[in-house]
């Protein structure tokens, strides 16, 4: 069996109208610009404010982009993955919903949900059926309505969070581009610090779960941020290891967004130089 690599063909994002600045979150919660930029850094998040819309018809705006600009029809594609926690319904999944209203007739999808971790996650799990050469266009999708869940009395994670999607295109290649290599790892044990305390089969929805806001994202910052810079800087140096490279090789570090300290951190740590 002949083995390709991945190459990331096409990219296209969507992010909702409504910009919800620091300003405006101070006045909802206990909170300052000063506050947030010096702990989180981030200065402003979009929120899908549109009435029935949900994380899929994101994507699905991500999507038909996306097959604008490759100029790829929608019954080319072989295969739509989206990584997403905040999915329009338990089920059916929200792959097969962004399916459906982008015309992606001939393809199959699933949704892989592992939160900060999800795209990377999806983008190795598609990249096994395209290395093969299985499939010759695969869709993959980051999408959140993170607005659905977050609460905004919760000054230590409202600002954190807010509302969008992107879709790749990932096609076989015979070049030497595209995805190299992975280094991938769980830790359940950490559950207590980052997680949604109802909704799911151990504590299903009920007036008690509603009433005491069990169905909001529950984080205890100070756990999750050492956790996050000694694991992400560690993972990343034994890639760098593995591969032989030095700091000086790296062009690019991208993490996914979630705290400004988390990447200097762990930047310092690979002492790469920050870019701006």
């Amino acid at each position: 069996m002949k083995i390709f690599r991945t190459a990331i063909t096409g990219i296209q994002g969507f992010v909702p109208e409504y910009i919800l600045t620091n300003e405006e979150l101070s006045t909802l919660v206990d909170t300052s610009d000063e506050w947030i930029m010096q702990r989180i850094g981030i200065k402003e998040r979009r929120i899908q404010k549109e009435k029935g819309k949900a994380t899929s018809d994101m994507a699905a705006k991500a999507v038909k982009g996306l097959l604008k600009k490759t100029g790829i029809l929608p019954e080319e594609i072989d295969l739509i993955i989206c990584a997403t926690v905040t999915g329009d319904l338990h089920f059916p999944s929200t792959a097969n919903l962004i399916a459906h209203k982008t015309g992606l007739v001939n393809s199959w999808g699933f949704d892989l949900a592992a939160a900060c971790s999800g795209f990377i996650f999806a983008l190795e799990t598609a990249n096994s059926f395209v290395a093969t050469g299985r499939y010759k266009k695969v869709i993959l999708v980051g999408a959140d309505k993170m607005s659905a869940i977050t609460d905004y009395t919760d000054r230590t994670t409202c600002p954190l969070f807010g509302d969008g999607a992107a879709a790749l295109l990932l096609e076989p290649t015979t070049e030497d581009i595209g995805v190299v290599d992975h280094i991938f790892g769980v830790d359940g044990s950490g559950v207590k610090f980052l997680h949604m305390k109802a909704g799911g089969s151990l504590r299903p929805p009920s007036h008690e779960t509603i009433d005491n806001k069990e169905h909001f994202v529950f984080q205890e910052g100070q756990a999750v941020f050492k956790v996050a810079v000694s694991k992400m800087a560690d993972v990343s140096l034994e890639i760098m290891e593995k591969h032989n490279l030095k700091s000086k090789d790296i062009a690019w570090f991208v993490p996914h967004q979630a705290n400004m300290r988390i990447i200097e951190a762990v930047g310092r740590r690979m002492d790469l130089k920050r870019i701006r």
